[in-house]
């Protein structure tokens, strides 16, 4: 599907035609210069390459260099490759956000905020072990057992328990387009998106 990288600008909320407080998330979408057209023939399938946002040349890689001088743009600092573009792209061409008028729909693809190590009772939203009395002291937001058996004898694979959470790649669907604000490279977009702000997120048609 089309698309095009944006940034998590932060959320806001906008008033609808019937009065109702919408919450919405403000997205700086684009611009995106296409770097790289790949085809059939010579990659094996059909894509084409976007970059955004600006990079200095030092902190670049020598390919890079060389593979952004190819296509005679300024290096980039993300890429990603989108497929089937309803009209046919040169390198070197800028993509906006104006690909998005007349879109009701759009995925957002973001990673998540990472929290680090968590318990149980945040990562999965167990209860607890026991009473908070009675002689209960450290055992409030334990997990409990985690399946003790004499054979076999070990813990079974996906057992839900403590560990990292957040900091995922997630896609967040069919969320609804609210405005396109051309000028300044804006897209709102109902309700919340994965990410925090400053982050980068991919949009799909």
């Amino acid at each position: 599907m089309p698309g095009l990288l944006g940034k998590k600008i932060g959320m806001t909320s906008v008033f609808s035609a019937d009065g109702k407080n919408v919450p919405c998330t403000v997205i700086e979408a684009g611009p995106c210069v296409v770097t790289q057209i790949k085809t059939v023939e010579k990659d094996g399938y059909a894509a084409v390459q976007l970059g955004f946002q600006d990079n200095k040349e030092k902190h670049t890689t020598k390919p890079l260099l060389g593979h952004f001088k190819k296509a005679g743009v300024t290096p980039k600092r993300h890429l990603v490759e989108f497929k089937s573009f309803e009209k046919e792209l040169n390198l070197g061409d800028s993509i906006t956000v104006e690909m998005f008028d007349g879109v009701d729909f759009v995925d957002v693809v973001g990673t998540s905020k990472g929290k680090g190590f968590q318990g149980v009772v945040k990562r999965h939203g167990f209860g607890g072990v026991g009473q908070a009395t009675h002689g209960q002291h450290n055992r409030a937001r334990k997990p409990g057992s985690i399946g003790a058996c004499s054979y076999p004898a070990k813990v079974f694979k996906g057992m839900r328990m403590g560990g990292q959470l957040g900091g995922d790649r997630i896609t967040v669907q069919n969320l609804k387009v609210l405005k396109v604000i051309a000028d300044h490279n804006l897209l709102l977009i109902k309700g919340s998106i994965p990410g925090c702000k400053g982050s980068i997120v991919l949009i799909q048609k």
